[in-house]
């Protein structure tokens, strides 16, 4: 069996994160003085045994091009899809359909996880399933009293609730042969993707993660990123 094969999106323009996106490409930027967010995320699929990867770049494209290079100095082989205009998520994959293999991983290029992509990998090649996304759970606290109205009378009352909900973490799953109905070069979101796939009956798989991950899309969350970097190294960045 050959070695895994993921596609890491990292083609955006950051608009959240300025002024730190300025000059720099999200995925590029600093992560606790030592190394970039990227280079994290590709030492941990060379780690989990991964041989290649397609970076999909579009802005500041040739910046992330010029730093990774072939990717032969962490072991692996890289390539690029470039995007000349944004195609969403799913859209950059599309275009390099003909040339993935038939279960696949793309992830997010600006999120940090401790997450078992290969485990994950493995779970959705055996699970028949379009697409599995990682997934975790959250909750929003209501800083108000909830009620309950039916017709015009009070039938429950809730203080301050923590609502539950699922969020996808930036890591999926797919198989190609989810992808063949879409054109290449045609825009495709991870939303549309998935209201298509409810809509034919093709249900998404989820993997539920419990473990440390983080989206650096906001500044506080990339302060946060960096405050805890010394005590989450070691989770994301395991030795041997």
């Amino acid at each position: 069996m050959s070695a895994p094969h993921a596609v890491i999106l990292a083609g955006g323009k950051g608009t959240r994160l300025r002024p730190f996106t300025i000059t720099l490409p999200k995925p590029l930027v600093p992560i606790g003085d030592e190394s970039s967010v990227l280079e994290i995320v590709i030492r941990q699929l060379a780690h989990q045994g991964f041989g290649s990867a397609t970076l999909a770049i579009g802005h500041f494209g040739e910046l992330i091009e010029a730093y990774v290079g072939d990717g032969s100095k962490w072991g692996m082989a890289i390539d690029y899809a470039r995007e000349d205009e944004p195609l969403g998520t799913m859209g950059p994959v599309v275009q390099v359909a003909d040339r993935l293999p038939e279960h696949f991983l793309v992830l997010n290029g600006d999120t940090l996880t401790e997450m078992d992509y290969a485990g994950m990998l493995a779970d959705h090649a055996a699970s028949g399933a379009p697409i599995t996304v990682a997934t975790a759970r959250r909750e929003a606290r209501i800083e108000f009293g909830v009620l309950d109205v039916e017709e015009g009378r009070v039938t429950g009352f809730r203080e301050k609730p923590a609502i539950p909900y699922t969020v996808a973490i930036g890591a999926y799953a797919l198989s190609r042969s989810t992808l063949q109905a879409y054109p290449a070069g045609t825009a495709l979101g991870f939303d549309q993707l998935m209201r298509d796939l409810i809509a034919a009956g093709d249900a998404p798989r989820s993997h539920d993660f419990d473990g440390f991950w983080l989206d650096i899309g906001r500044p506080e969350d990339y302060d946060r990123a960096n405050v805890e970097f010394a005590e989450i190294r070691a989770r994301l960045l395991p030795q041997g």
